[in-house]
């Protein structure tokens, strides 16, 4: 609120090239929101497709997170009035990986009642595959 503001304050005094700067601050910041939302999301994604690879199996509740997840991150990355994405399809894939580590300890501390530890868990699963899962369910979606 306090850079809204700022803007006015700005555009009231014609200093155009601060408000422009201080408009570009404020669109990084959107952005920046928007990454981690989506960074939240793909977490809980990955999660339960760790999981579901791990036990070779799945519960209606895991179905309905990943699924859950997976309309949020569209949703979220929707450019709504420029059409578009947020985020490319490079670009969702290295927030999948940068996601991955996060939902493997989360899975580790749920998956087979948390008998097992964060690596043991990582050898049991394709990490190539479910991340390949993971961006076909939220790109294929969105097309």
């Amino acid at each position: 609120m306090e850079e809204l503001l700022q803007l006015r304050d700005h555009l009231e005094h014609q200093r155009y090239a601060e408000a422009l700067d201080l408009l570009g601050e404020m669109e990084e910041m959107s952005r920046d929101d928007k990454i981690n939302k989506i960074h939240s999301f793909l977490t809980i994604l990955l999660l339960h497709l760790i999981k579901q690879a791990a036990e070779k199996r799945m519960t209606r509740s895991w179905e309905l997170s990943i699924r859950n997840a997976g309309v949020q991150i569209i949703r979220i990355n929707k450019r709504r009035k420029a059409r578009g994405s947020y985020l490319d399809t490079e670009t969702l894939h290295e927030t999948i990986s940068d996601a991955y580590p996060l939902a493997l300890a989360r899975a580790a501390l749920e998956a087979f009642e948390g008998q097992y530890s964060e690596q043991t868990l990582g050898e049991m699963v394709d990490q190539g595959a479910i991340e390949a899962q993971a961006l076909a369910l939220i790109t294929a979606s969105s097309e």
